[in-house]
């Protein structure tokens, strides 16, 4: 959580994370300013992937203290759903990451509490939960649209 926070405003208090911003919004105009943009996208996505590999160890280390084949068990389409119903927003990452993992949590509550409900049912909370909440962000796509950045997927060739 205190990562989350961190995060949330270095990249939207600080003026690195302003840079970073303009950077995935107009990189054009980024480099006009004289900002190295190829060297700060990588930065940027290096620096993600490295988010991703501590979210991995903790995963392996502290939530299961050992390695089982299919651990992940989809939990990386989750984490796709999240950046979507998050739309780019670092409160709303942390407000879904509490919703979906709170699921998780209510799955192994009601299978250690006894209820009478198939226990693939209740894995299927956090997946069918996921689906409910891209269905609705899916009614409405210009939401989505206008909070992603606007260069996002898209190749930037300095010239």
């Amino acid at each position: 959580m205190a990562l989350a926070i961190a995060l949330g405003w270095l990249l939207h208090r600080s003026p690195r994370g302003l840079v970073l911003r303009s950077i995935w919004e107009s990189p054009e105009s980024a480099r006009a300013l004289g900002y190295p943009v190829l060297r700060i996208r990588l930065l940027s996505v290096v620096s993600g992937g490295a988010l991703c590999g501590l979210g991995g160890g903790y995963l392996s280390v502290v939530y299961t203290p050992l390695w089982v084949e299919g651990m992940v068990a989809g939990r990386g389409w989750i984490a796709l759903a999240l950046t979507t119903f998050a739309t780019w927003r670092p409160a709303r990452v942390l407000l879904g990451a509490y919703l979906f993992g709170g699921l998780t949590m209510l799955q192994f509550y009601l299978q250690g509490e006894g209820v009478e409900v198939a226990s693939q049912w209740l894995t299927m909370l956090p997946y069918g939960a996921t689906i409910v909440v891209l269905v609705l962000m899916s009614r409405k796509p210009e939401f989505i649209r206008i909070n992603m950045p606007a260069s996002l997927g898209k190749p930037f060739f300095p010239g």
